[in-house]
């Protein structure tokens, strides 16, 4: 278009030229008549040569007119553009959130993500604010260790196989292995009706919370969706404190007698690996691994180059907090109050939370006594591994450990 332009302007001052010319050499000068009179040649030269700078004048001035409305467009579009970004950053959650205020819920209803941001009961004020502080605490671990946190800017599908989907009342909740969930699991079967016939998450046996198609994982939807159901589920996780939870996996998958499908999958390597002198049966059976062979596995750059089982991964790991904004962070210590808000704020108090048998459960005084038995330097590579758990979550350095 622009060539074409150019190309025509240049036909019609070309053919202008070529009809002056023309007039000029036909015949002699004529006779003038009478009452008019013949300029002079030089005159009417002068004014042709006036018309086209006029000419060519009011192009430029058209063309400047022009580039000046589209240079205020382009500013007045920026200055809108401005002006609504940072208003949404000043706006509150759920008000950004046009898909929980327009497409979630039904006329009247308010779902569990408004009830936490935009509450107007006064029990959910004080957890709102708890849940707040665990969030920011999150947030200031993820930008003070930008570096290591947040390596894999993309997530994939795959990185979502721990998140769970309760389409009923929409919730998402990526479980932790040994931070309750199998419990949490039981509950999210019955929240979302995969339960069947159950209405008591104890009812359903532990086995069949674990099985993969009793709930739906957010890596079995399609990209619009996860980022649909990420922007407008209540988002939860429960985390624990990161050396019980580990020794917590130990006890429960390597002194165990019935776990024989850890003791062969792990424990064979593991004694194949660790032990000096190890006898044909132990390598066979795998079934008496220590602590120490244990710590020694996972903190072995040969693991972690083949990757951590899901119990012992690291929880940042697993859930991707520096990625995924959690709604709720709830603790192993303070399960059973953060469990009851998260159904109250579902709108689902008639579910009761499994309560656990404390007198089972690894403490802190165990988890000392097993660090304790390890060397110096398994204990600085354990706390490196875990460090970022460690910080997000608020969780004090252990006292017992050697990090000088």
């Amino acid at each position: 278009m622009i060539r074409a332009g150019v190309s025509t302007e240049h036909t019609e001052s070309g053919q202008l030229e070529v009809v002056a010319s023309s007039a000029s050499q036909r015949g002699s000068p004529q006779t003038p008549l009478s009452g008019s009179s013949q300029p002079p040649r030089s005159t009417h030269s002068a004014r042709s040569s006036s018309a086209r700078a006029m000419k060519q004048t009011l192009l430029e001035l058209m063309r400047m007119n022009r580039i000046c409305r589209m240079v205020l467009a382009t500013c007045l579009g920026s200055f809108i553009l401005v002006i609504f970004y940072f208003q949404s950053m000043f706006q509150p959650v759920m008000r950004r959130n046009t898909f929980v205020a327009e497409g979630c819920c039904g006329k009247g209803s308010r779902n569990a993500l408004e009830e936490l941001y935009n509450s107007t009961q006064t029990e959910f004020t004080a957890a709102a604010l708890l849940h707040q502080a665990r969030r920011d605490r999150v947030s200031a671990a993820c930008r003070a260790h930008s570096a290591s946190s947040r390596q894999r800017r993309v997530l994939t599908p795959g990185d979502l196989r721990h998140l769970l989907v309760d389409e009923t009342h929409r919730l998402i909740y990526c479980y932790v292995p040994k931070v309750a969930c199998t419990n949490w699991k039981r509950v999210m079967m019955v929240l979302s009706g995969n339960g069947k016939k159950y209405t008591d998450p104890m009812q359903i046996l532990s086995f069949e919370a674990h099985v993969p198609g009793n709930l739906r994982s957010l890596s079995q939807y399609s990209i619009g969706e996860i980022n649909r159901r990420l922007k407008g589920y209540l988002k939860f996780l429960f985390v624990r404190e990161p050396f019980e939870r580990l020794v917590s996996a130990y006890r429960n998958k390597f002194t165990q007698r019935y776990n024989t499908s850890f003791h062969r999958r792990f424990g064979t390597k593991i004694v194949r690996r660790y032990r000096q002198n190890a006898t044909e049966e132990a390598m066979r059976l795998g079934a008496d691994v220590t602590f120490r062979e244990f710590a020694a596995y996972v903190t072995d750059p040969a693991t972690q180059r083949e990757g951590l089982n899901e119990h012992w991964q690291t929880v940042h790991s697993l859930c991707h907090p520096c990625l995924i904004h959690y709604d709720v962070v709830g603790k192993y210590e303070t399960l059973e109050e953060d469990a009851a808000t998260v159904l109250r704020l579902a709108n689902a108090e008639d579910v009761r939370f499994p309560a656990y048998a404390k007198s089972t459960r690894t403490t802190d005084q165990m988890a000392a006594v097993f660090l304790r038995n390890v060397s110096v330097q398994q204990q600085q590579q354990l706390y490196q591994l875990y460090k970022m758990d460690f910080l997000m979550f608020n969780y004090s350095t252990p006292s017992y450990l050697k990090l000088d």
